[in-house]
C-alpha cells in the first residue's frame, strides 16, 4: 500500500505522547461544527458530518459534547465560525507536507505555521507547493487486534477498498475518494469499528530520510501537528525502523 506517511505510522505508535483527549476532542469538535454548518445537522443525510461523528466516538466523546457540536455548527447554539485551509511547505531533504486547517483567523495561523516551517528547517509555501505529489484517498483507520488480514481482505477490499496496510498497532485501509462512506459502512456492518475515517493525501513516492533531516522532519512534523487550528499533517518523509531506533535511543 502506499498509505500513510512515516510519519503517520510513527504517531501512531507514539499513542501516549501524542494522543491528550483535549486536544484530540478539539479537533473532533471543530470538524463537527464545519460539517454541520456545511451540509446540516442530520448525520444520516451528511456524509462528512457522519465520518466526524464516528471519529469523535471513536475517541471517547460522549454524547452531549457531539450534539453541542452540531447544534453550534447548525447556529442553534452560539459558537466561533471555523474557515477550512489548506497548506503546503517543504521541509529538511526536499520533503513535502500538506496540513489541514480549520480556523477563525487565517492571518494568525499562515503566520504562525510560517513560524513553525522556519525554526525547523522548512518553508510554508503557495498552493501547489505539495500538492501534486499527493493522491487524496479515503483513509480508515481499524484497531489491529480487532481483524485479522483475511477479514480485512474480505470485508474492505471486497466492499472497494483500494489497499490496507499493518501500521503496528492499527491497520490503515485506502479507499477511492467516492467510496470511504460505502467502504466504512461495510466495515461497520461486519461488526469492525473504525477509530477514524477520512478524507486524506497519500504521497505518491516516499522519500528517505536519516540523520539529522529526519529528527528536524519528525520534529517540524509534531509542531505542526500540535498546532491548535491543525486538523491534519501529511508528508512524503520515510524513516527507517533501524533510523527510528537510534533516534528514539537518543532521546531517551
Amino acid at each position: 500500500m502506499s498509505g500513510h506517511s512515516k510519519w503517520a505510522t510513527i504517531k501512531h505508535k507514539k499513542g501516549a505522547a501524542d494522543a491528550k483527549r483535549g486536544r484530540i476532542w478539539s479537533k473532533c469538535i471543530k470538524e463537527i461544527q464545519v460539517a454541520a454548518r456545511m451540509g446540516g445537522g442530520d448525520a444520516n443525510a451528511n456524509p462528512r458530518l457522519r465520518k466526524a461523528v464516528a471519529t469523535a466516538k471513536a475517541a471517547a466523546m460522549n454524547a452531549d459534547n457531539i450534539t453541542r457540536a452540531i447544534k453550534r455548527g447548525t447556529g442553534e447554539l452560539e459558537g466561533q465560525s471555523y474557515e477550512e485551509a489548506t497548506y503546503e511547505g517543504t521541509g529538511p531533504g526536499g520533503t513535502l507536507f500538506i496540513v489541514e486547517a480549520l480556523t477563525d483567523n487565517k492571518n494568525r495561523t499562515v503566520a504562525e505555521l510560517r513560524k513553525i516551517f522556519e525554526k525547523n528547517n522548512g518553508v510554508l509555501g503557495s498552493s501547489g507547493t505539495a500538492g501534486w505529489a499527493f493522491d487524496k484517498k479515503g483513509l480508515i483507520t481499524i484497531a489491529r487486534e480487532a481483524a485479522d488480514e483475511d477479514k480485512l481482505m474480505d470485508v474492505a477490499v471486497g466492499a472497494g477498498a483500494d489497499d490496507y496496510l499493518d501500521v503496528g498497532d492499527a491497520w490503515s485501509i485506502g479507499t477511492p475518494p467516492d467510496q470511504l462512506d460505502a467502504v466504512a459502512k461495510a466495515i461497520e456492518a461486519s461488526g469492525l469499528a473504525p477509530t477514524s475515517q477520512k478524507l486524506g493525501w497519500v504521497p505518491k513516492n516516499k522519500k528517505e530520510v536519516s540523520g539529522r533531516d529526519a529528527e528536524v522532519c519528525l520534529k517540524l512534523a509534531d509542531f505542526l501537528d500540535e498546532h491548535d487550528d491543525v486538523q491534519n499533517v501529511y508528508s512524503d518523509f520515510d524513516v527507517s525502523d533501524a533510523e527510528m531506533d537510534r533516534i528514539s535511543a537518543a532521546e531517551g
